[in-house]
């Protein structure tokens, strides 16, 4: 059984969570409910739940306040948001779950099978750590990002990626110390999450860190070489798109 404490200031939305877990999840016990982040704080530290159904928005402190308040933190987190952009996007850097309100029952369940599968681990959540270093840095540093494998999850400093590659279902990253690391996502996935960090989608099934084009080439219609002398190809629907990241970091 899974002991679970829901931190939410809309009781709408409490309502809405139990209700969804007293008709489809028997193995979820609700243990506390809390309506702001100083009550889910006492509520965290009496009870030690396994996961906690996190709102993000609320009054006074936010959800990500409340974790970083924490001194640890051993639970499995479902942040709770309406849509936040850059919420969201910081929830996606540390391969964290999150659900929209009104919740999806769906989603809710999937969500719920991924956190089961790491409560066993019991020990301290690296994914909420890097989250709250990713708020804490803001635009100021190069972040880390989350890369699941098979085998564990990776922390690996953007500025460290050099380029991505689709492989079917799956992208290999690339990192300037010559490692490569193959995650299981998709490549779109990671190209709309690294766009606002001057990453280009040039093809396909490649996504290209403009710091580390060494020139462009006018060959093949157009190609990039890298500083690992690696050439990546430019299809032609994202020619343009390409020249005008390239010539944005050059005029910056």
């Amino acid at each position: 059984m899974i002991s679970a404490i829901i931190i939410d200031d809309e009781q709408h939305n409490i309502e809405n969570i139990k209700n969804i877990i007293d008709q489809y999840r028997i193995d979820i016990s609700i243990v506390a409910i809390a309506e702001d982040a100083d009550e889910g704080i006492a509520a965290i530290k009496a009870y030690a739940p396994d996961l906690v159904f996190l709102d993000i928005q609320m009054p006074g402190k936010s959800g990500f306040e409340l974790l970083s308040s924490l001194s640890e933190v051993k639970f499995e987190v479902i942040f709770i948001t309406a849509h936040d952009k850059y919420g969201i996007q910081a929830i996606k850097f540390s391969a964290l779950d999150y659900l929209l309100k009104p919740v999806n029952i769906k989603e809710f369940n999937e969500a719920i099978d991924k956190a089961k599968q790491k409560i066993g681990l019991k020990k301290q959540n690296h994914n909420i750590e890097n989250l709250l270093e990713y708020l804490k840095a803001g635009n100021k540093e190069s972040p880390k990002i989350a890369l699941p494998t098979l085998k564990e999850i990776m922390y690996v400093r953007i500025a460290d990626i050099i380029r991505c590659e689709a492989t079917n279902n799956y992208t290999n990253f690339f990192l300037q110390n010559g490692e490569q690391v193959l995650v299981c996502k998709t490549l779109k996935e990671f190209a709309e999450l690294l766009r606002p960090h001057q990453f280009i989608r040039t093809h396909q099934s490649h996504l290209v860190n403009v710091h580390f084009v060494k020139s462009y080439l006018k060959e093949d219609g157009g190609t990039l070489l890298l500083s690992d002398l690696q050439k990546i190809p430019i299809s032609r629907q994202n020619k343009e798109l390409t020249k005008s990241a390239l010539n944005a970091v050059i005029t910056n």
